[in-house]
């Protein structure tokens, strides 16, 4: 099933089979001069449904609270993207103490490995060791892999509009269909279905996105996340926002003019989310990279 939260709908098996054959199957968009960009972007990602670790066939780390209570944790996952494009869990992770995170001379939050100090940053504090409520590398990894029993997968299309500032947003709390449900939920009603509880949301799922960009030495360019709970973001095979645990809406940037890439190369975005708690779920990406989906999800879910 492929669902697009924009214009909510379920495509049915044919028109899903079309798309994952390959990406040659997507239309492409009209050529624009560059004085005239793109007024939305469509981004293919996967969304995987758990069951949390209380019921029958729940996953450990769904509606777990830390050992260190709830927060951001960071260093829990590799730096660098396993050989399979997929993040690496380590836990070697530690609790960051509230409104200490590593920021840039502007004070916007950074991730603690791209720190500074000749660009004005300004050192985190970090806490104490713990996993982030994440039991260990074999229930880790099977957040972005289709585990048969363990979870269940769809196709999701995320759109980010052109904002008047050029840069592109998707922001759960101003589109439509995510107010109405009251925060970010792509698998509202569906996969291994509403938990029960209050509220009655679909509130255990990961959401995994590939895609790319040319990098242009002179575009300022940025990529900005804010939401809850676990985010990473790896270029170019490297770890660029870290916002590992179970915690609050939060943000990280990252500047693509510190690290290092060549002018008008083609570089991977690797993007990782999970949700894993009640009772919020926020999503907020804001960049002005002209980003394309490069991998195409294959999905569990079974087609009409």
């Amino acid at each position: 099933m492929l669902f697009s939260p924009k214009n909510p709908r379920i495509i049915g098996a044919s028109a899903l089979a079309i798309c994952i054959s390959g990406l040659a199957a997507i239309p492409e968009a009209p050529a624009t001069p560059e004085s005239d960009p793109p007024e939305k972007i469509d981004l293919i990602g996967v969304v995987r449904d758990f069951k949390e670790r209380t019921v029958e066939g729940g996953h450990p780390d769904f509606e777990k609270r830390p050992r260190k209570g709830f927060g951001l944790y960071c260093g829990n996952i590799s730096p660098n993207l396993g050989s399979d494009g997929k993040p690496v869990f380590t836990g070697n992770g530690f609790k960051v103490y509230p409104n200490a995170q590593w920021t840039n001379a502007s004070g916007q939050n950074i991730c603690f490995h791209l720190y500074n100090p000749s660009l004005g940053d300004q050192a985190g504090y970090p806490g104490p060791s713990c996993k982030g409520g994440i039991k260990n590398s074999e229930s880790f990894n099977q957040w972005y892999r289709d585990v048969l029993g363990v979870n269940t997968s769809t196709a999701l299309i995320l759109t980010l509009e052109r904002s008047s500032d050029g840069s592109y947003v998707f922001d759960s709390d101003e589109n439509t269909f995510y107010q109405s449900l009251g925060g970010f939920f792509p698998v509202e009603g569906q996969l291994f279905g509403n938990p029960g509880g209050v509220p009655d949301r679909n509130f255990h799922f990961t959401f995994e996105l590939h895609t790319e960009f040319t990098y242009d030495a002179n575009g300022a360019q940025v990529f900005t996340f804010r939401g809850d709970d676990d985010v990473w973001v790896f270029i170019d095979g490297k770890m660029v926002i870290d916002l590992g645990g179970v915690h609050g809406a939060i943000e990280q940037v990252v500047e693509l003019d510190r690290l290092g890439l060549t002018d008008g190369e083609v570089y991977n975005l690797d993007f990782f989310f999970a949700e894993r708690h009640r009772s919020q779920s926020n999503f907020r990406i804001q960049t002005n990279l002209l980003l394309e989906t490069v991998q195409l999800p294959t999905v569990s879910t079974a087609f009409d």
